[in-house]
């Protein structure tokens, strides 16, 4: 069953669909199927990055209509990697009442390549130099116009939006493919020794393995303004621990510890080495 994302132009890709009933519209992150925690903190929104960790993302329409949302990820587009208005971005799209999984960055027409976590210096938006918007997933669901006569679908070229770039879809496609000749990482690699103002300490998405994932354009007339938008700070656990969104573990951290110790226990002689 196809699935769909757009631009003013729309793209229609391969997902997994799940029907929906609840009200609400939804962007979860999800590690090996299941929803990652998250936390909320002084206004701001936070889940934990695990290294080298694949994720999907999963989107909900909670409406009786079509919408399409815009998806970014490091504030680079998942269908094209360009960073712009919500508005004026590809947007993936889905039928009234679904949910749609993202498990990757889209490459060509066919092709998407996983996401994961990894770090600043390893990261996709390194390696394209647009690392302005580390750490940070982003969604806008727009609805789709209601009219009583429906346009013919346009298949061919969209006008040109100094905001959005060409919507011709082979230009994309050989600037993200090219990203498969660079090996960015091992994954899982954990840096030894680094401090926290290292970007080989702070949380980003890479570009990873290949998996099928078709997608065509189509026309979609939407509304200019989202009805919802969600934003998702992710990070490692140390970098969490210093914002104060998680506490430090016990045994990490000896003040901590200290403050915890306790007097007598009951015991009957010292024990030897």
């Amino acid at each position: 069953m196809k699935i769909a994302l757009m631009f003013s132009l729309l793209l229609i890709g391969m997902a997994d669909v799940a029907a929906c009933h609840d009200h609400s519209p939804r962007m979860e992150v999800l590690v090996n199927g299941a929803p990652v925690p998250t936390y909320f903190h002084k206004g701001t929104t936070y889940l934990e990055a695990i290294k080298g960790k694949e994720y999907e993302i999963r989107l909900t329409n909670p409406l009786g209509v079509r919408i399409a949302v815009a998806l970014a990820v490091d504030g680079l587009n998942t269908i094209d990697a360009r960073h712009t208005e919500a508005r004026f971005g590809r947007k993936w799209v889905l039928e009234p009442y679904q949910s749609i999984v993202i498990s990757g960055w889209q490459t060509n027409a066919r092709q998407a390549r996983r996401f994961y976590f990894t770090t600043e210096d390893r990261s996709y938006s390194a390696w394209l130099n647009k690392t302005k918007n580390l750490g940070i997933i982003s969604a806008a669901f727009f609805k789709e116009k209601i009219r009583l006569v429906q346009p013919e679908p346009i298949l061919s070229a969209v006008p040109e939006s100094p905001q959005a770039g060409s919507p011709h879809r082979h230009k994309d496609q050989s600037r993200a493919e090219a990203a498969g000749a660079a090996e960015m990482q091992s994954k899982g690699m954990e840096e030894k020794g680094a401090s926290l103002d290292s970007p080989s300490e702070y949380a980003a998405t890479g570009i990873g393995d290949r998996i099928h994932h078709e997608v065509e354009s189509i026309y979609m007339d939407l509304e200019d303004q989202p009805f919802a938008a969600f934003n998702l700070r992710y990070e490692f656990r140390p970098a969490l621990v210093r914002l104060g969104v998680i506490p430090p573990l016990i045994s990490r951290d000896p003040l901590i510890r200290r403050e915890n110790a306790r007097g007598f226990r009951d015991s009957t002689f010292c024990p030897e080495p």
